[in-house]
């Protein structure tokens, strides 16, 4: 009777210990894409409808990304820089303004696809290039109009001090 109690024991520490092993797989399975999958790269074109505006840069989609496959997620315009909605200053402010109300005439027809599509700095975000139904690149006019700057991911100047020295 002991050898069966002693047995008993050594398997259900076995099924825990294996359990610790099983559940440490999934977690490093599961933080594969933010650490080698962050590399990864899809050349695109990917189709997307625009959801929502959200600012100068960042919009929100539902991209088809497999037959019967639709997923939502946040795309900030890749290699532009806009002004805050919630900027240090009132010109910054009005700025963003004026960038997120041009991206929404641009999208009169929400229909846009994603090219060069990799992850974001931050959860939940990715970066793309975003081509209207028009074939024009999205990133490309704000900085044409003026309403954006070329940005290579380096810390981002402020508006404010480039709207006093003018």
């Amino acid at each position: 009777m002991a050898l069966m109690r002693f047995t008993i024991r050594s398997y259900q520490s076995a099924l825990t210990a294996q359990s610790v092993l099983t559940a440490a797989a999934l977690i490093a399975a599961l933080a594969l894409p933010s650490t080698l999958g962050a590399r990864e790269r899809l050349p695109g074109p990917i189709q997307a409808d625009v959801v929502r505006v959200r600012d100068g840069d960042t919009l929100e989609v539902k991209a088809r990304i497999w037959l019967g496959q639709v997923i939502s997620t946040k795309v900030r315009l890749a290699g532009v820089d806009t002004p805050e909605l919630r900027g240090r200053c009132h010109r910054e402010q009005r700025m963003a303004e004026a960038a997120r109300d041009f991206v929404k005439r641009k999208l009169n027809d929400p229909r846009v696809t994603l090219h060069d599509v990799r992850y974001g700095q931050y959860a939940g975000r990715v970066l793309a290039r975003v081509i209207t139904v028009r074939g024009e690149d999205l990133g490309a006019a704000l900085i044409a109009a003026g309403l954006a700057r070329p940005y290579r991911g380096r810390r981002r100047g402020s508006w404010c001090e480039q709207a006093q020295r003018r």
